[in-house]
């Protein structure tokens, strides 16, 4: 994905950004662990997250979140988000194509600045949702 220049006049309520797809994988997993510091046995070690109850090991939660808020970023464009707002929903397991949301839900006026409100989901091929979100971005205007 890259960033596409989006300007408020051209965003309305009910406008859906480009979905993004990513399959988890277990590479991901550990990949994300050494970049985070999160090595909780539970993200890359089966034999304990089987240990534990678990069926396998599952996705960190701030991983899922990194995919919603590069695919916000994407649309809002990058130094435009000002506030977001995330809610972890269910784990997300090795395999599974996670899909980002992102729909406006208002467009406004706030002090000098042109803001629209967010709401995002991320789900899996069976539509489960993973993470919910709201965010809040102002966008420029045409000159």
């Amino acid at each position: 994905m890259s960033e596409a220049k989006l300007f408020f006049d051209d965003v309305t309520a009910g406008d859906v950004a480009p979905e993004y797809a990513h399959e988890l994988t277990r590479t991901d997993l550990v990949m994300y662990a050494g970049a985070s510091g999160d090595f909780n046995p539970m993200h890359t070690d089966e034999v304990a997250a089987q240990a534990a109850g678990l069926p396998s090991v599952f996705g960190h939660g701030m991983f899922t979140a990194g995919l919603l808020g590069k695919a916000i970023t994407d649309y809002v464009g990058v130094g435009n988000l000002r506030n977001y707002k995330i809610r972890f929903t269910k784990q997300t397991w090795p395999g599974e194509v996670l899909t980002t949301h992102v729909t406006v839900l208002r467009t406004y006026e706030e002090g000098s600045e042109r803001r629209v409100d967010l709401e995002c989901t991320v789900t899996n091929q069976a539509g489960e949702s993973k993470l919910a979100a709201v965010a809040v971005a102002a966008l420029p205007v045409r000159a």
